[in-house]
């Protein structure tokens, strides 16, 4: 049984870089959170791309999909919602939540959300948190930022968003792909008070 009584809500878009939702989930079950998550309909595609691999549209069977990809069965509460399900529970300010956290975020998410449009449950559900006063993490996967997407990333932060660039550090000595990948989803983690994730964090210069 999840030890935590509120959901975290777990968006994906249709960045590159999709691994950073999947460590993200395997950290978070392991700690028996509960999840709700919803991918938007171009994370199917980028599936296809990055690992050539299909996500099943229907949201009943995707916990599994998520849950094999993760590598975690039994551990943590995970629910599923499909993209287009704009009457989910998440899609209401009612539904009480730690918060949400989108991870890759696309800068078309980005945008819209700055615009505040709400055109699927991913979108929806975070024009929730932010206009609830809850916390709302992004950690955008692109390069270069032209300076539309700093625009739009500036109006978010001043809306209350926490803006986490996926970005690695070296000072933990990093030897694998997954070490650089940790590192961004602890830091983006720790935005939400969530220390589930061992790193090796910077521990100061000693004179």
């Amino acid at each position: 049984m999840s030890i935590h009584t509120k959901p975290l809500i777990l968006g994906v878009s249709g960045a590159s870089g999709l691994i950073y939702a999947v460590r993200a989930l395997k950290f978070l079950l392991e700690a028996n959170y509960t999840i709700e998550l919803v991918a938007s309909k171009s994370t199917y595609m980028v599936w296809q791309a990055e690992q050539n691999l299909r996500m099943p549209v229907e949201s009943n069977q995707q916990e599994q999909f998520w849950r094999q990809q993760a590598g975690v069965e039994g551990l943590g509460k995970l629910y599923c919602h499909s993209w287009g399900n704009v009457g989910a529970n998440i899609a209401s300010g009612s539904f009480r939540t730690l918060g949400m956290i989108i991870m890759p975020c696309s800068m078309a998410t980005v945008a819209k959300l700055a615009a505040g449009l709400s055109s699927d449950l991913l979108e929806r559900a975070a024009d929730v948190q932010l206009k609830e006063g809850r916390k709302l993490i992004l950690v955008p996967r692109e390069t270069p930022f032209s300076l539309i997407h700093l625009r739009n990333l500036t109006t978010l932060a001043e809306a209350g968003a926490r803006i986490v660039p996926a970005i690695p550090a070296w000072y933990h000595n990093p030897k694998t792909i997954e070490d650089l990948v940790d590192f961004v989803v602890a830091r983006a983690l720790d935005q939400l008070d969530i220390d589930c994730i061992p790193i090796q964090r910077w521990q100061g210069r000693q004179d």
